[in-house]
């Protein structure tokens, strides 16, 4: 039974030993483990608040992002209705001076044609007197007696100038 009861001595030397141990590790061990500990758990905190920080940070961050694209939607927008006001202005301008342009060419062309009507009356007018004069001078040269005779005679002198305008008699 011996083995299983230890005696006196043994007890009393496992006691002295594990106090100097005991004061050993409390003079140069606890102190630092439990500054190291104290130190981990430290880390840890500011690591959580850093962490809890940047989860912060990144939803305002994330809300900036979503307001600056959604003003940049409204710019982008802006702009585009700005520069189809701008297409659509410069369309109607280029229609306008196009409508003006072509009521110039037409008023310059309508000027022109009457210009050409008449310088072809003119000619018209000239062309009837020299003709007028012809027959009066034919007819003076021929002395008729009979008013039938000179009738006859002005129908064929036209008849002639009609199938020869340019024939000078």
């Amino acid at each position: 039974m011996e083995l299983v009861k230890p005696a006196i001595g043994l007890v009393f030397w496992m006691i002295v030993t594990f106090s100097l141990l005991l004061v050993i590790l409390k003079k140069y061990a606890w102190k630092p483990i439990l500054s190291s500990i104290k130190e981990r758990e430290e880390t840890i905190e500011n690591a959580l608040s850093q962490a809890e920080r940047a989860k912060e940070d990144m939803a305002r961050l994330q809300g900036e992002n979503l307001s600056l694209l959604a003003e940049a939607r409204q710019e982008r927008d802006l702009m585009l209705r700005e520069a189809r006001d701008i297409k659509e202005k410069i369309i109607s301008d280029a229609k306008g001076m196009a409508d003006e342009e072509a009521k110039k060419l037409i008023a310059r062309a309508n000027d022109e044609i009457n210009k050409q009507k008449f310088a072809a009356m003119e000619e018209l007018k000239k062309e009837v007197a020299s003709f007028s004069v012809q027959i009066a001078e034919k007819l003076v040269a021929v002395k008729l007696d009979d008013n039938a005779a000179q009738q006859a005679l002005i129908a064929n002198y036209l008849s002639d100038l009609t199938k020869n305008p340019s024939a000078k008699a």
